[in-house]
């Protein structure tokens, strides 16, 4: 349908009339395709024109220098911008640098990373400038004469910063180009650096079968995480899991790093688990042996005695007693005793002491029978 507008409305004439205007008979200029045709070419000859305005004068129009900002060349990579922004931003982040100036400078160089690590941003830029990123180009031969949406920096430099260091200490194992050391375990702390909280230390008891076979432990936490606002927090359950090795001994630390409570401005704790171990009906344990006191009757340690024990893995041991047992002595039954951590398949050895029940009272008749058996 025609709506009596020239083609070349919105670009030529005020408020999209021109001398172009259709006639009433509906020819267009000196014929209706030769006027038509003519009023294409001039709109299409207009946003090349403006166009290339832009693309002359991207040089004079730079506005604010990106890559000065980040100290970089204009042919930089992209791993050139992110480590150029890595060391910048480290070094006058507000909560650690003592530059007056540190927050604008903080701001500048998060703008020029936004915009120099996306691809589609550092091209508009690249060809037209700040200006012509942050108030749009021309679509060349739109239908509507349209513009791009221009760049509005969203100035939250924070966010950037943590989505830089995926939210976890920027400063850990960080050394600079200058030679400055390692300020060890990131983060900030008002204006020095960020602390690690003292360590949570529980025990962990154990029985005697779980260090002779080994296990699996679950232990679960509350523990207090960030949001992702970086800001709030929330109590958390998280289940820790421990594998008990064989041979394991008491004293042993098993530490899971940083699980500790979450906050802004510290790095969470280590929690330490130290093996305790929990008493045994019958044995009990010095470093890989297992020691067994064996009660025995005066006769029986005189006369010799078949000892019964249960091992840890539910095995009967029977032990022939033939020596005279006095209140020192000792039974050795290598391989016996508990598995070494180093070489599960080796063990300590079953060390049997020995209480020698003594009769309370004699009578005048057992004590010379006794008598008369012990004379040399």
């Amino acid at each position: 349908m025609d709506t009596g507008l020239c083609p070349c409305a919105g670009y030529l004439g005020d408020r999209g009339r021109c001398r172009h205007l259709v006639r009433p008979d509906g020819c267009h200029g000196n014929g209706r395709r030769r006027g038509r045709q003519r009023c294409e070419d001039l709109r299409k000859a207009n946003i090349l024109q403006k166009f290339n305005i832009y693309w002359e004068t991207a040089d004079q129009k730079m506005g604010q220098d990106y890559y000065t900002v980040l100290g970089i060349i204009r042919n930089a990579t992209n791993a050139d911008i992110k480590k150029a922004y890595r060391k910048l931003a480290l070094k006058y982040h507000p909560d650690k640098s003592s530059d007056p100036c540190a927050e604008d400078k903080f701001l500048q160089i998060a703008e020029a990373y936004d915009v120099l690590s996306d691809l589609k941003k550092k091209a508009t830029y690249d060809k037209f400038g700040e200006e012509g990123l942050k108030g749009g180009i021309p679509i060349e031969f739109s239908e509507t004469g349209a513009w791009t949406t221009g760049y509005t920096f969203h100035g939250n430099a924070n966010k950037i910063f943590r989505d830089f260091f995926g939210g976890d200490n920027p400063f850990a194992d960080f050394f600079d180009s200058e030679g400055d050391v390692s300020l060890g375990f990131g983060g900030l702390r008002g204006r020095g650096v960020k602390k690690q909280d003292p360590p949570i230390e529980k025990d962990l008891y154990l029985s005697l079968e779980d260090l002779y076979h080994g296990c699996m432990k679950k232990i679960k936490i509350s523990r207090r995480v960030m949001n992702e606002d970086g800001h709030t927090s929330s109590i958390k359950d998280k289940i820790l899991t421990i594998q008990v090795k064989q041979g394991w001994k008491p004293g042993t630390k098993i530490t899971f790093p940083k699980e500790g409570d979450q906050g802004p401005n510290n790095i969470p704790s280590d929690i330490i688990f130290t093996v305790k171990e929990k008493p045994h009906p019958w044995f009990c344990r010095q470093e890989n042996d297992l020691i067994f006191c064996a009660p025995i009757s005066l006769a029986k340690a005189l006369t010799g005695h078949t000892i019964e024990i249960e091992t840890l893995d539910s095995r009967f041991l029977s032990i022939p007693i033939n020596d005279i047992v006095h209140p020192k002595y000792t039974k050795v039954v290598p391989g016996e005793g508990m598995p070494l951590s180093k070489d599960p398949l080796q063990k300590g050895n079953l060390v049997i002491q020995f209480n020698i029940h003594f009769p309370e009272k004699l009578t005048p008749a057992k004590k010379k029978l006794i008598n008369r058996a012990l004379r040399i």
